[in-house]
């Protein structure tokens, strides 16, 4: 901890100039995305902003270019207050696009483009009903637009290109019309307004829009430059979509932050990585767990240590690779963080401490969990109880005002989330859903997520949503779905206990699952069991089923998911 503080005190002048700071507690006041990048752009005009290899383009250049966007799509009806859906492969037009949407007041809606057919409308619906009937403005590239036909015809949508942006903010400048500057209300803008609609699982059913105002990118921004310290002259190199919080806030707010540069891969690739970051001269990168774990798995080839690359930032890097990951690629410092999109509390290993999400400046307690509910457990006086310290528990972020909650579109959503009369009355925790243990020093390891949700291959699953798709299929009675432990990988894999009839055919199951959901929420495992047993409460008993995972099964047959379809295992 003492060479940590001494580490982040080396670097006080470099936070300094960023004017960083965790605390923000006027959530009324003037502050907007859109008026940061603007201020930053102003100070480093001709530094590069967004690169693809060699193909660079300079702040002064994308903050131009998305005021001409922004132009662009108040002419077509977008005002202040509406939603934008965005729809499409990292590139640097998807990230022009999102700062054109904010700087009207607008909020962005980042859409998933990798889930399927009821999935996808759901998610538009859920844009369609937040942007107060009005057609909902899709901004797409080529690729992602072939998805719209195939949307419910009741979902009523204006759809527009970046190259159809491009043309009218250009016909616009040709008539003279003043659209290279800020728009009027990007300085108008408050805080608490929303920018953003980040859809996440959840814990439970359809993927929910969590709600991400310009203040609490700004908290954020704020302490991600505090761990990761960019300096203008960086390169961030960026391989996650920009529809997950890991590349849309923490990269792109602190290249903001630092008026660094940020290099966009249209999609990560394990054999091609360090390739990439060495062309795009990258000093630093966000990952995943799943991402490292990746490439420890490739061969060891020269260009493992032939990079620039000093810095990683990212949650998920289990305890047990990180020395191996960090002293394989040569990486100086690694900074792993823990944050969720509708949580209001964040972890950061601003003091480089090695296998730790880190450290939180605000009021957080660990307490026991009931794995059946994935809610607090309470005591006889209705109160929860808070484990020792080295014991895992739920974690929960009390709400105050210097640690609000967004929440989701859905207010009973966000209902759900809040832990009320926790120690006393009155008081308001957000129920994060996940394990954790304390270290001390307020910092916390990550243990494992709890309730209706599992997390694989980087994304959260619900259970609630694969079960609908199994029960929904020819030959599928009853289901339960949750994650297990899977040997050499991170996360939990998707399992599937179900009761099936005549009509169950392994292949064609696979096929329709495949066909309902993205394919990390397919299940890798399915255990066919005689019947469902229940609690008294008339849940099904998931955590048993967890626990037996897919080897202490008794002589229920198991599936494994496989190219051509489900294959019992031996």
């Amino acid at each position: 901890m003492a060479r940590g503080v001494l580490g982040l005190v080396r670097d006080l002048p470099l936070l300094a100039r960023q004017r960083t700071s965790l605390l923000m507690i006027r959530e009324n006041r003037r502050w907007s995305i859109g008026a940061k990048f603007a201020d930053t752009a102003a100070r480093h005009p001709d530094s590069p902003f967004l690169r693809v290899g060699a193909e660079i383009h300079t702040y002064a250049e994308c903050n131009r270019r998305a005021n001409r966007w922004a132009a662009a799509l108040r002419d077509r009806g977008v005002r202040r207050g509406d939603v934008v859906a965005v729809m499409a492969h990292n590139s640097p037009e998807c990230v022009i696009a999102m700062l054109a949407i904010v700087k009207l007041g607008a909020v962005t809606g980042m859409i998933n483009y990798n889930q399927p057919g009821d999935a996808l409308n759901h998610s538009f619906g859920v844009l369609v009903d937040a942007n107060r009937e009005a057609p909902l403005v899709v901004v797409h590239d080529a690729e992602c637009g072939e998805l719209l036909p195939g949307l419910d015809p009741g979902i009523a949508i204006n759809a527009v290109t970046f190259d159809g942006l491009d043309d009218a903010g250009d016909t616009l400048a040709a008539r003279g019309r003043p659209v290279d500057e800020n728009p009027r209300v990007t300085n108008e803008i408050l805080a608490s307004d929303p920018a953003f609609y980040i859809f996440t699982s959840g814990t439970t059913g359809w993927p929910k829009a969590s709600v991400m105002s310009h203040g609490r990118w700004q908290i954020a921004m704020n302490g991600f430059s505090l761990g990761l310290r960019l300096r203008p002259d960086d390169v961030l190199f960026v391989t996650l979509p920009f529809y997950h919080n890991n590349a849309l806030t923490v990269c792109v707010a602190t290249a903001i932050s630092a008026g660094a540069c940020l290099a966009v891969s249209p999609k990560f690739s394990a054999s091609r990585f360090w390739d990439e970051a060495i062309a795009n001269e990258a000093t630093a990168f966000c990952y995943i767990g799943e991402l490292c774990r990746y490439l420890l798995a490739q061969p060891p080839k020269p260009t493992d240590r032939a990079h620039s690359v000093r810095l990683a930032a990212g949650n998920g890097l289990r305890p047990e690779i990180w020395d191996q990951f960090q002293e394989r690629f040569g990486i100086d410092r690694i900074v792993e963080f823990y944050a969720a999109s509708e949580s209001n509390i964040g972890f950061v290993n601003i003091f480089d401490q090695r296998k730790t999400v880190g450290f939180c400046p605000l009021p957080y307690v660990i307490v026991e969990a009931d794995d059946d509910t994935g809610l607090p457990r309470r005591g006889a006086d209705g109160r929860v109880t808070k484990v020792a310290k080295g014991r895992p528990g739920l974690l929960l972020g009390k709400i105050s005002p210097i640690a609000r909650i967004d929440g989701y579109t859905d207010p009973s959503a966000t209902e759900k989330k809040v832990v009320r009369d926790a120690f006393k009355d009155g008081d308001q925790y957000f129920n994060t859903g996940d394990l954790v243990t304390d270290l001390g020093f307020r910092h916390i390891a990550f243990v494992d997520r709890l309730g209706d949700t599992f997390r694989w291959k980087g994304e959260n699953v619900a259970t609630t949503e694969v079960e609908a798709a199994l029960n929904g299929t020819a030959g599928v009675v009853e289901s339960v779905v949750y994650g297990v432990a899977v040997a050499d990988a991170d996360g939990r894999a998707g399992m599937a206990a179900i009761v099936v009839d005549d009509d169950f055919d392994p292949v064609l199951l696979a096929a329709e699952l495949r066909s309902r959901l993205p394919e990390y929420a397919v299940p890798l495992y399915l255990r066919v069991v005689p019947a469902l047993t229940q609690t008294s409460t008339f849940k099904n008993q998931r955590v048993t089923l967890r626990n037996q995972g897919y080897s202490d099964v008794g002589d229920d047959p198991v599936y494994t998911l496989m190219a051509d379809g489900y294959t019992e295992m031996s």
